[in-house]
């Protein structure tokens, strides 16, 4: 469409586009319903379709097994990081958290109010510029909890930790489904829909079984996992519109070929951007350690405030939007989860080189 943007929002995100077209194309009529999904009951025989095919398709990308229970919910990866604690951190025991950023220490302090929460590694010493390696879990935690993906500081986990038999639990909202992942490894993932999965307003959770049964009993009623895996996310009304469209980012994935095409994208708009970075003599400096680069949320500097205030304003003016980095740490940043397309980041680094020439 001619007046589209490249939107690098780190959230909420760029949606894709042919996701946009279809949602616009149902809007008001969805499947000769003569209504809107956003105006269909969550009991109606078309929104539980909605419901089960968006169930099957998370199972189908990701290759779960039957062993999981997909559920959706609102609040936010933000609420899980309270419910988390509040089901799974036996009285008496700990659990083990990784801290890499704003999101993790979030995480760390509503489990702090539970129990005894463990920091068992942190990058904090340099600014969460780096992910921490070999870290020694304890082996009688309930569970071990990471962040996938750092959107502020921008690192990212390329490899999983070794947990032994103790549930791996991850918070995967800034790059769920980006690229080819054991997900069976797993004992929870939560993601926020905002970066790579939908609209915000619904997140999903992927729930191992055998982990739903050592849940606490007596809890509040919409602070219990048990509650949604009874009524199947539909103790309440459900966000049912963005659960629609999550269907249709997923089908939008599964369209484009799954997991190993996505991350083959990914993979070609990274390298370009970093090569980008990295051949620039240091009028751009990428703001965390090499090894630990995230695909999905690249952090730089320049020489001072004033010139990346000039770059972002620029940049904005070009059709390139949202790269402002966040307040808490300042600079550039370029968020490019699965929809953005490979010519939005051929289009900034053409942009970066542009820049750099008129402005020595």
């Amino acid at each position: 469409m001619a007046n589209r943007v490249f939107n690098f929002n780190p959230g909420p995100a760029t949606l894709p586009l042919p996701v946009l077209e279809k949602m616009a194309g149902e809007i008001f009529d969805y499947n000769g319903t003569g209504m809107s999904v956003l105006e269909t009951s969550h009991r109606s025989p078309e929104f539980k379709e909605i419901h089960a095919e968006t169930k099957e398709l998370v199972k189908e990308i990701a290759g779960l097994s039957d062993d999981y229970h997909i559920l959706f919910a609102g609040g936010g990866a933000s609420l899980q990081f309270a419910i988390i604690p509040l089901n799974f951190l036996q009285d008496g025991k700990s659990a083990d958290y990784v801290n890499t950023g704003t999101w993790s220490k979030k995480a760390i302090k509503e489990a702090k109010i539970v129990g005894n929460a463990n920091v068992a590694a942190t990058s904090e010493d340099k600014n969460f510029n780096y992910i921490p390696k070999n870290i020694k879990f304890d082996p009688n935690a309930c569970y071990v909890h990471v962040t996938s993906n750092n959107t502020i500081f921008g690192t990212q986990l390329h490899t999983s930790p070794d947990t032994g038999s103790v549930p791996l639990l991850c918070d995967m909202s800034s790059d769920i489904f980006s690229r080819k992942l054991d997900f069976n490894k797993f004992g929870m993932i939560y993601a926020g829909a905002q970066k790579n999965l939908g609209p915000a307003g619904v997140t999903l959770i992927v729930l191992r079984k055998d982990i739903a049964e050592t849940a606490k009993e007596g809890l509040n009623t919409m602070l219990s996992y048990g509650s949604f895996i009874e009524k199947d996310s539909m103790f309440n009304t459900p966000p049912t519109y963005g659960i629609y469209m999550v269907k249709l980012v997923l089908e939008w994935i599964k369209g484009q070929g799954g997991l190993d095409a996505v991350e083959r994208v990914n993979d070609q708009k990274q390298k370009l951007l970093y090569h980008t970075i990295d051949a620039s003599d240091g009028y751009f400096r990428g703001a965390t350690a090499t090894e630990d680069r995230s695909w999905m949320n690249a952090t730089l500097r320049m020489r001072d405030e004033d010139l990346e205030k000039k770059f972002i304003a620029e940049a904005k003016a070009a059709g390139l939007v949202g790269l402002k980095g966040h307040r808490s740490v300042g600079g550039v940043r370029v968020s490019m989860y699965n929809a953005m397309p490979l010519a939005g980041i051929e289009k900034l680094v053409g942009f970066m080189g542009d820049f750099k020439k008129a402005n020595p």
